[in-house]
């Protein structure tokens, strides 16, 4: 099966996602957590790639990206799973024994308007959907964590939004999204569609040639099924 091309461009607002291999939980424990957000800070000194929001879970991350430059957001999530996997698997005695995450990478585009707003809600509230916490903000391995709670030097990990942050930001937050937000963002997240407007999003399409994402990938049917 053919790889889903990757936009890479500089100056645009990205969601990227990947699992542990068979989903089994690769955190375990805070040392875990913090090795991971250790290599995540390395990476966002290294990489022109600011950090807008992230969420770690026990079996996977979402990092929200809003690289400068092109071709530097592969770099820096390249980087980031290949340092950390070498690390976890120091850390946990198992070098040789195998791959840590699934495969590539997922990541799509997202419209900077009330559709990033969306996209950081449905990120920071990870933990919440899965019961792990009462409150998102309580949940320490995100970005709303290290926002709400954290020191003035754990924040410089997270760089502005391009968008307006509402005041009443975490009663939204812990409010549920609607099932048409999370019916969109799931197409994204499995099928690479940008995530915006119908009208941005076709603009997006046609303006860095994603007409596959909307074709499928993979192999043509065959006639008469």
């Amino acid at each position: 099966m053919p790889r889903i091309y990757r936009v890479d461009v500089g100056g645009e607002v990205y969601h990227v996602l990947n699992r542990a291999n068979a989903r089994v939980q690769i955190f375990d424990t805070d040392a875990d957590y913090q090795q991971f957000e250790a290599i995540l800070e390395v990476a966002i000194e290294t990489y022109n790639v600011p950090l807008l929001a992230y969420c770690i879970m026990p079996n996977h991350w979402h990092l929200i990206l809003h690289p400068q430059t092109d071709g530097e957001m592969q770099k820096f999530v390249g980087w980031l799973s290949n340092t950390h996997t070498r690390r976890w698997h120091v850390a946990k005695e198992t070098i040789g024994q195998g791959h840590l995450y699934q495969g590539r990478y997922k990541s799509f585009l997202c419209q900077k308007d009330n559709h990033l707003l969306t996209l950081i809600r449905y990120v920071e509230r990870n933990a919440k959907k899965a019961n792990l916490v009462k409150k998102a903000e309580n949940w320490k391995w995100s970005s709303v964590w290290r926002r709400t709670y954290g020191t003035i030097e754990q924040q410089k990990m997270l760089s502005p939004w391009p968008i307006d942050m509402s005041r009443d930001y975490l009663k939204l937050l812990n409010q549920p999204l609607t099932n048409a937000e999370e019916e969109a963002l799931m197409k994204s997240e499995e099928k690479n569609i940008p995530f915006g407007s119908e009208k941005w999003t076709k603009a997006i399409i046609d303006t860095y040639d994603l007409g596959q994402v909307l074709r499928g990938v993979g192999r043509p049917k065959k006639n008469g099924g």
